[in-house]
């Protein structure tokens, strides 16, 4: 079994890896990482044949890890298998990246369109042959839908972590890491130097935060991520039976849609349609003004404040000091939201914009922590190479020498384009 690293190398953004099973090839996700700066052009993994690839395997639906996979329908063709919710969203999120992101792309809406007509959907636990390989899908925590994999071929067994959540969230269940012995890991990398802040406490800041601003009368502004952040946001003040209206807004009310058609993927759909329902969901600009008339919370994507509704929501609300905006996305570099947090400056209207509303950050995240990683690979069976992948330089390399300190395994971060063997 051979593995050829295509992206993720050192970074966190374009996953994709090609395994060589003799004569079967399976690629694992084939995501896009988009350009720090607005003009330059995004970044693919490493260039692949189509007609090279046997079966095209998305683990979930953030762009990172799904959104170059139309390119394989550019003169060629593959199948392509996730979960059902991963299908769905997958394709919300690259015709909305299309949509935005104009002759940016080497691909278009035909190509996506080829890719939906070979698509497989497939659950978890079910085993796919394909060629002398098999390979199959477990739960990975991390999104509705969002899948670890097992590929097995002629005795050699590979585990890829995609992006993991070992302990779950409100809505989901934590990963599925009853695997077996395995001869290769390929393991994100994300926050493998920090530990986050436990969910209970970052709940009980934000709490504590919306009340404030309620009390003074304001608006409380969580610029979200559309999937699955949005979801957990409105499932926490659900629980915390918290008496002013939620407003909900922009793509995060298409895949609340998208989940509710796949309650099986939930740990317990009721959390989920509590939440949405009592909800009071934006469908126009009407709605929008109308919602903004008394104290509420207003969740809407983009999470880092890159564009989508969350320029007007800024607009109307962070220049007066009875407000609030609670960051509770990861904040990638050069983003307005990291911006914001770090200078506490938007730009509104073409200028840049001293905020006067309260700005607090909380941690949530859907990856798996420094600890988190640690239990997982002590308690993964067999003697296996390790890949650290999926985070920055410093985070991959440092990891890899920790895993070989404390569990004397082969560790190593694998550079762009380097093919690994078992």
């Amino acid at each position: 079994m051979n593995v050829r690293v295509l992206g993720a190398a050192s970074e966190v953004g374009r996953s994709g890896f090609l395994v060589k099973c003799d004569r079967t090839n399976i690629l694992l996700d084939y995501g896009v990482m988009f350009a720090k700066r607005r003009d330059d052009q995004p970044l693919y993994p490493l260039h692949i044949t189509p007609k090279d690839v046997d079966a095209a395997i998305i683990t979930h639906a953030h762009l990172d890890h799904s959104g170059c996979v139309p390119s394989l329908f550019i003169g060629g063709n593959t199948h392509v298998y996730a979960t059902p919710p991963t299908h769905d969203l997958s394709i919300l999120l690259i015709e909305d990246m299309l949509k935005i992101e104009k002759n940016k792309h080497s691909f278009d809406y035909r190509h996506v369109n080829s890719m939906i007509k070979n698509s497989k959907e497939i659950g978890f636990r079910e085993p796919v042959k394909t060629g002398n390989a098999t390979f199959e899908l477990r739960s990975s925590g991390h999104v509705i839908g969002g899948s670890t994999v097992l590929v097995e071929s002629e005795g050699k067994r590979l585990f890829y972590t995609g992006d993991i959540n070992l302990r779950g969230s409100r809505m989901l269940p934590k990963a599925d890491l009853d695997i077996g012995d395995i001869d290769l890991l390929i393991t994100e990398s994300t926050y493998s130097q920090t530990n986050q802040t436990p969910q209970h406490e970052s709940e009980k800041g934000l709490i504590e935060f919306t009340n404030e601003v309620m009390d003074r009368k304001g608006i409380l502004f969580i610029p979200s991520f559309s999937v699955e952040r949005s979801q957990e946001i409105a499932c926490v003040l659900k629980n915390a039976n918290f008496q002013h209206p939620v407003i909900m807004d922009g793509m995060a009310l298409k895949v609340n849609d998208i989940m509710f058609r796949y309650p099986e993927y939930l740990k317990n759909i009721n959390i989920f349609s509590d939440a949405i329902n009592h909800a009071f969901l934006v469908r126009n600009h009407g709605d929008r003004k109308k919602a903004l008339s008394q104290p509420c919370v207003v969740i809407s994507p983009a999470g880092m404040l890159v564009g989508g509704n969350a320029v007007y929501y800024l607009q109307e609300l962070a220049l007066d000091e009875k407000n609030g905006i609670a960051m509770v996305s990861y904040q990638g570099e050069g983003t307005p939201g990291r911006k914001l947090l770090e200078t506490g400056i938007i730009s509104a209207r073409g200028k840049d914009t001293k905020v006067k509303a309260t700005v607090k950050q909380f941690q949530f995240s859907g990856h798996a922590d420094r600890d988190s990683l640690f239990d997982m690979i002590k308690n993964i069976s067999g003697n296996p190479k390790v890949l650290t992948v999926h985070g920055d330089d410093k985070s991959c390399i440092k990891f890899a020498e920790e895993i070989h300190e404390k569990f004397g395994l082969d560790a190593h971060t694998p550079k762009l384009g380097e093919q690994i063997s078992v």
